[in-house]
């Protein structure tokens, strides 16, 4: 499964792209103005959570995103009934509350649309917006008064095993309810949402149809489109119809040291040395010893990953896509026969290796393009083992722990660490567990 790329020209720099797979501006992309993405729901339905995972998916493959939380806006004042509140708090009866939270969600939306007129493409506007009449007021503003698109997204979870799962996540990260005991403020949390019900209006075809909107049913169990737009929403509805808010854990290692890390050459197609079918076995007893509901087992077409995996108890699949960045005619050299038979293109991955682009092969960012599928069908899994290389694995790194796009050629990935994944609600937890087992150093530092 691999995409359409575009054709690597010869040597230095690869043109800066909008969006995966274009080489154009982005402005010509993202269909002109600016947009305003707005969520709609009850708590505890996954819109954090989907908002900060479109945030980082939208910022990887090129379109400046940032997301604007009216909770976040909330625990800046002050005043600790708003910082730390108890469900009275969002009570529509209550008058002075009910203000407080009208002004927080005014500033985070001023500041959304302020932030797309200084030059962002993409504002995530993550408040409940449970009311008919609120989302009028969102989308006049952001439609009539400041001549920006909008796209309504809602979630809507009648699975009871869905709700009681993100709650226990809300309870656990949420900062409303850091220091407070579980049971309290799983208590304190439920009757929150119940406030929310008591005025809560899903989004309406009826009332509603001049919308552009998503409805994602039950964590993706059923999905609602209406009148969207153009190539980025496109591209938005692509990837909201392969993600899903449910648990679970991705883990990420590179292939066990190989014949050429230790001669410090580069691509190839080497077997595992030694050490690296040390790690083989090492990394089978560790999976092997343990149960992970539903893990599948992924790898590249290089024997080097292949071998690694050999002896793991698991369904295993092979993705070209996971294959080493491509280095062209640079294949099989070292970093020092590079300098001295090619100083010109030495000296231009030196000093821009996101853009670089290997004469006869890939860049940093046509590996993120080549990446994509990968990432989509990743988002559609349960537990996930990818064994693949460094360049690949700084790539899906940089996505899900939301590193700038720049910093991606320089995330430090060692050999024989496997690297664990946990997504939650409020960004993605990363453990690196180092196996005791020697290995050559590849790391280079920027600039060498």
């Amino acid at each position: 499964m691999s995409p359409v790329s575009v054709p690597p020209a010869r040597g230095a720099v690869a043109p800066i792209r909008g969006l995966v797979g274009a080489v154009v501006d982005s402005s010509s992309t993202t269909g002109g103005p600016g947009q305003v993405i707005v969520m709609v729901g009850l708590p505890a339905r996954g819109k954090t959570y989907i908002s900060k995972k479109l945030t980082r998916y939208l910022n990887w493959i090129g379109v400046n995103t940032r997301v604007f939380n009216a909770g976040d806006y909330r625990r800046q004042i002050q005043d600790e009934i708003a910082k730390k509140p108890k469900h009275s708090f969002f009570d529509p009866n209550n008058i002075e509350a009910k203000a407080i939270r009208e002004a927080c969600m005014e500033a985070a939306l001023d500041d959304a649309l302020g932030w797309i007129k200084s030059g962002g493409k993409v504002a995530i506007f993550d408040a409940t917006n449970t009311t008919r009449e609120r989302r009028k007021v969102v989308f006049d503003k952001i439609v009539y008064k400041n001549g920006l698109k909008c796209m309504f997204l809602e979630s809507i979870c009648n699975s009871e095993n869905i709700v009681e799962s993100n709650v226990r996540e809300v309870k656990v990260h949420s900062p409303d309810y850091k220091g407070v005991e579980a049971d309290e403020a799983i208590s304190d949390f439920l009757e929150r949402i119940k406030h929310y019900e008591d005025i809560y209006e899903p989004i309406s075809e009826e009332h509603e149809g001049h919308f552009t909107f998503i409805k994602i049913f039950n964590a993706g169990e059923k999905y609602v489109i209406h009148k969207h737009q153009g190539y980025l929403q496109s591209k938005i509805v692509y990837w909201i119809m392969n993600v899903h808010i449910t648990p679970r854990t991705i883990y990420l290692t590179r292939h066990g040291e190989s014949a050429y890390n230790v001669t410090n050459r580069i691509g190839g197609d080497s077997d595992l040395t030694s050490r690296g079918e040390h790690y083989s076995m090492a990394l089978s007893y560790f999976f092997n010893d343990q149960t992970i509901p539903g893990l599948r087992v992924w790898t590249s077409w290089l024997k080097r990953t292949i071998q690694t995996a050999l002896h793991i108890d698991a369904p295993q699949e092979r993705w070209k896509a996971l294959n080493e960045i491509d280095a062209g005619e640079m294949e099989n050299l070292t970093y020092e026969e590079i300098e001295a038979r090619f100083p010109e293109e030495f000296k231009a991955r030196s000093s821009n290796k996101l853009t670089y682009r290997y004469p006869g092969g890939e860049s940093y960012q046509d590996l993120v393009a080549r990446l994509e599928p990968v990432m989509m069908e990743l988002e559609r899994q349960g537990n996930v083992l990818l064994v693949a290389h460094q360049a690949v694995l700084r790539c899906i790194i940089g996505y899900f722990l939301d590193k700038p796009i720049a910093d991606l050629p320089y995330i430090k990935v060692p050999l024989h660490t496997l690297i664990k994944l946990t997504p939650q609600a409020y960004g993605c937890e990363a453990e690196f567990i180092r196996f005791p087992i020697e290995a050559n150093d590849t790391y280079r530092p920027k600039n060498s």
